[in-house]
């Protein structure tokens, strides 16, 4: 009798503690993380030797999407020495300076701890903060650098002003600048808690995704105004953008300007291959369920102008390599969709050749035939002249010839169909 007693007992106490213990269905179910901003790190040139020292980073942010809680990823990607934060803080935005709104400072921290250290190489993510923040609003974020380093892992070309000051000033409501910031650094993300449905787009681009000729702080880059069609669609507000578009950028080569070209000075802020890049700056994005590509323009342009010309590239090259951006797309379980390359002619860095403009007609017409991208969005028809379909239309025109001005940039906006989306 003991021995089966014994038994049933210890079954029914276990069956009871099983009952008490969290279920898969009743636990509490994690935040869905969505990307309200990102950028794509690059290293500098020889000659960028900027570096602070026991000073303030006060760098402005524009949120395609809103939350409850933020978290901010920090890079050390392009550093060769340790990077360390001594303080960093989030807050709201207070008008058009580097004010912050009252009451809205957060301080950061990492793994519970107020400061971090970053080995070269690798990136930091914060921990989660409460911070109620909106779509098409502003954040700013705070570091500060308490030793000597190097400003190696930068965006070069935000087209959005931060500013430097002295000593750690990060909770203050309000800084006195010792210099404007014409770059991000050691800035790479910001994600926030979203709903169920909550999914980020990736705009994968170059200067033209990055706001090339854009106003300065105006945040008027296509994916700005495709996050603001978003959340004017009751639809489609679950879902963040975040532009990682590098000015310069090149589908198959990293930068290698020629020795003694004047490109020295400013060709490693192009950035990595997109081929080399894509894992990080799209498939490692919180909550990444589609991605846009508009690249090719500067493998047709870079040869002979910025880059040697044994890197000059065919159009199969380039549709070679677009069908690997979407294998590794599907492969993510990603939705992928194919912006057609805007023209360029009479562009005044020299990209423009009727070879060239041949290339960019046969990958535009695969990307619009082939069926391979699971969507196309036609920035070309959006941009060009109809009367010279080779050209940026007048009233699109930055004035390079190349980049489109704001209204060119909501007009490749308008031309994104959100049916996509849904």
């Amino acid at each position: 009798m003991k021995g089966p007693t014994v038994k049933r007992t210890t079954t029914a106490a276990l069956t009871a503690l099983l009952l008490l213990l969290p279920t898969a269905a009743s636990a509490a179910p994690r935040a869905t993380w969505v990307g309200a901003w990102a950028t794509s790190p690059t290293t500098v040139p020889a000659s960028d030797t900027t570096s602070f020292e026991d000073q303030t980073l006060r760098q402005v942010v524009h949120l395609g999407v809103g939350g409850s809680t933020v978290r901010v990823r920090l890079s050390n990607e392009f550093g060769t020495t340790p990077l360390v934060v001594g303080e960093a803080r989030v807050a709201r935005r207070s008008g058009a300076g580097s004010a912050i709104e009252p009451g809205s400072d957060r301080r950061l921290t990492f793994g519970g701890r107020p400061s971090a250290t970053l080995p070269p190489g690798t990136p930091l993510l914060s921990d989660p903060v409460a911070l109620s923040v909106a779509a098409d609003s502003d954040l700013v974020i705070s570091i500060h650098l308490p030793h000597r380093t190097p400003g190696n892992t930068v965006h070069a070309f935000p087209y959005q002003d931060g500013w430097v000051a002295a000593g750690n000033v990060t909770g203050r409501a309000d800084i006195t600048p010792t210099a404007v910031l014409g770059k991000w650094h050691f800035l790479t993300g910001v994600s926030v808690t979203g709903g169920k449905r909550a999914s980020t787009v990736v705009a994968f681009g170059d200067s033209i995704t990055d706001g090339a000729e854009t106003t300065r702080g105006a945040n008027r880059r296509w994916p700005d105004v495709l996050a603001r069609r978003f959340q004017a669609d009751r639809g489609l507000r679950h879902l963040g953008v975040v532009n990682e578009g590098i000015s310069g950028n090149r589908l198959l080569h990293d930068p290698n300007p020629p020795a003694g070209h004047p490109a020295e000075g400013y060709a490693a802020y192009f950035g990595q291959a997109a081929l080399r890049r894509f894992d990080r700056d799209v498939l490692a994005q919180p909550g990444v369920g589609h991605v846009v590509v508009l690249l090719g323009v500067n493998d047709l342009g870079h040869p002979g102008t910025s880059a040697p010309l044994s890197e000059k590239v065919t159009a199969q090259d380039i549709i070679g390599a677009h069908r690997q951006l979407i294998a590794r797309a599907h492969a993510a379980g990603l939705r992928i969709h194919g912006g057609t390359i805007t023209p360029f002619r009479d562009d005044t860095f020299g990209f423009f050749s009727p070879e060239n403009e041949a290339a960019r007609q046969a990958v535009n017409r695969w990307i619009r035939t082939s069926g391979e991208y699971d969507g196309v969005i036609d920035f070309d028809r959006a941009v060009r002249d109809p009367r010279q379909p080779d050209r940026l239309l007048a009233a699109y025109d930055s004035g390079d010839h190349l980049h489109p001005n704001d209204a060119g940039m909501a007009a490749m906006a308008a031309a994104v169909p959100l049916r996509l989306f849904r």
